[in-house]
């Protein structure tokens, strides 16, 4: 069986705001924050480079510090969610293959996989801005079916976005909207599931 996990709000929670908050100089546009979060689709998907978003993220906070303190602070959103990282050992030890499936960015990716390990538990990783589309495009699952030689129906698509999960179903994938404060609603789904 082939498992697809989301990384943010799966197995990574994430808060963007105080992040950016901690940057802002006093110059910041009043809407600096929902400015920088609307520019991430595009450097979600590729289309925009590091310097590109670095060059947004300055000059809408109006931020004068080092571009390592920018990075760091871009990074400390996330915070890892135990319970999902608990069910993906679980299911790497009884052989599943487990793929990260994830719309983000060249310098989240890096970070998150170097930070949490990720690729000592997980086989592969489709990454939006590597695959030059974003869930829930269809080119995202297309390209990632192809790319892993994915069958839908022997595989199981964790996400906490409702329209991702639309689309998973509409891909034919076995797809189960994950809320991290209601984890046994996915143990109980995969109890379901009659896996072997």
């Amino acid at each position: 069986m082939t498992y697809l996990f989301d990384i943010g709000n799966v197995l990574l929670a994430f808060d963007f705001e105080p992040a950016l908050n901690s940057l802002k100089g006093k110059n910041a546009d009043p809407q600096a924050i929902d400015k920088i979060i609307a520019a991430k689709d595009p450097f979600e998907a590729g289309e925009t480079t590091i310097d590109e978003y670095l060059f947004l993220i300055r000059r809408l906070l109006d931020f004068q510090g080092s571009d390592p303190e920018l990075f760091a602070a871009w990074n400390s959103i996330f915070t890892e969610i135990p319970e999902t990282f608990k069910l993906a050992r679980k299911l790497k030890e009884k052989g599943h293959r487990l793929i990260l499936f994830s719309n983000t960015n060249a310098i989240h990716a890096p970070y998150c996989v170097k930070e949490h390990q990720l690729l000592e538990l997980f086989d592969h990783a489709v990454f939006s801005y590597e695959i030059g589309a974003i869930k829930p495009a269809d080119a995202f699952f297309t390209r990632s079916f192809e790319k892993f030689n994915i069958t839908p129906e022997e595989t199981i698509y964790i996400d906490d976005l409702p329209e991702n999960i639309a689309a998973g179903d509409r891909h034919g994938l076995r797809s189960f909207c994950y809320d991290y404060n209601k984890h046994h609603d996915l143990l109980t789904w995969l109890d379901t599931q009659h896996i072997h």
